[in-house]
């Protein structure tokens, strides 16, 4: 497997659970050396996380902790904070995600850390960034994905808010500060200087909210929970069948209506006043929403599928991890990759994403033990003497 776009580059990542480490696990995917220093007792809560524990071990572990190498450092201690700098000062990126101010009050804010290493790049993900009134407050995905107006509109318009059932906050923040990173990266070329880059949860969602805020500044419209469909896009929604499963349908453009139409056996449904156009589609979902099921649902989904396909509509499944196992496509394109793991001898899991034609990314090897490389990196990075390391491992410091 090639070592990816960013062999050569070394990321030091401090923090644990999702956001930061999720930031960790892209550069990781891509080639990057990344040193992930871990508190000495236990490490990252990732490893204990899991709702089943196959042979003892976290589900979570092997995937968020994949491609990089762990060392035990206690950054409460100035020994460990010593150790930290030294491998900074070595580094070409710095990824965190503790509170603001946890780093300047161990003195290792950026400005400190940047006068030993002037083309350091420090990723900080935060809930609500570095600056502002509730940058010192606790941020978690589900505070960050409610501030963003994700969990307002997401679920059942009778319902309270539903979450989507990952902590997307966390990835999206994560995502932003990778992509935060390569754009530092690139302008240091021309400066030769890091910089900061702030990535904060709330900021992150909002980003991908699309229309909402301005739709309200526009027309004052807030939109707000609509189920499986969104308001006016129609028909664009999921539907019973025969078999019981559920089948995804979206045909919401002029073209793709008339296919469907087709296939349903109706082709003159295209051309009746209430669904003749987008705006007449929207208008009355509902009544065309029930019209559809009531077809769908007297079909059995594989031959649903197989019809729509020929006809060119866009329709799947809803999958879950055995449908992506099963599927062609996935297995086509190496989507799940199955890797070597110590303890369960081999791991399943998603490959890198997006896909590079010349240097592509994946899974080098599964989230390690615990401090599994402290010895070799404090020998090889930050130059520490057996004797030095034995003294820091003997006072609990590693």
């Amino acid at each position: 497997m090639s070592e990816g776009p960013l062999s050569g580059l070394r990321v030091i990542e401090m923090g644990s659970l999702i956001a930061g480490p999720f930031c960790g696990q892209v550069l990781g995917d891509f080639g990057a050396e990344v040193i992930k220093l871990e508190d000495p007792k236990g490490g990252d809560p990732m490893r204990q996380w899991g709702r089943t524990k196959p042979k003892g071990q976290s589900p979570w572990w092997p995937v968020i902790g994949r491609n990089k190498r762990s060392v035990t450092l206690n950054l409460r201690d100035a020994d460990g904070r010593d150790v930290a700098r030294a491998l900074i000062a070595k580094a070409d990126v710095v990824v965190e995600n503790f509170r603001p101010g946890t780093l300047e009050g161990w003195g290792l804010g950026y400005e400190a850390l940047a006068a030993d290493n002037p083309g350091l790049v420090m990723a900080r993900v935060s809930g609500f960034g570095q600056t502002g009134p509730y940058s010192h407050r606790a941020g978690y995905a589900l505070i960050g994905e409610a501030m963003g107006g994700l969990r307002h509109i997401t679920g059942e318009a009778d319902r309270p808010p539903a979450r989507a059932g990952i902590s997307i906050g966390d990835s999206l923040a994560g995502l932003n500060a990778a992509l935060g990173v390569m754009m530092a990266l690139h302008a240091r070329h021309a400066t030769g200087r890091g910089q900061v880059v702030d990535a904060a949860i709330y900021e992150s969602v909002l980003s991908v909210m699309e229309n909402l805020v301005t739709e309200y500044d526009l027309s004052g419209y807030v939109r707000e929970r609509s189920g499986a469909v969104l308001p006016g896009i129609a028909p664009s929604n999921v539907y019973p069948t025969l078999s019981g499963e559920l089948i995804l349908i979206g045909a919401n453009q002029d073209t793709l209506f008339r296919r469907l139409c087709e296939a349903m056996g109706e082709p003159g449904l295209a051309d009746d006043p209430l669904y003749r156009d987008h705006a007449a589609r929207g208008a009355h979902q509902a009544r065309l929403d029930a019209h559809i099921g009531a077809w769908t649902g007297t079909r059995e989904i594989g031959a649903l599928l197989a019809l729509l396909e020929d006809k060119g509509v866009a329709a799947g499944r809803v999958y879950r991890a055995p449908d992506m196992l099963d599927d062609p496509q996935f297995q086509a394109r190496d989507s799940i990759v199955e890797v070597a793991h110590p303890v369960f001898g081999k791991v399943k899991m998603q490959n890198a994403f997006p896909r590079l034609s010349d240097t592509p990314g994946g899974v080098r090897w599964p989230g390690p033990a615990l401090g599994e490389h402290t010895e070799a990196v404090l020998r090889e990075v930050a130059g520490l003497d057996p004797a030095r390391i034995a003294d820091l491992r003997a006072r609990g410091v590693v």
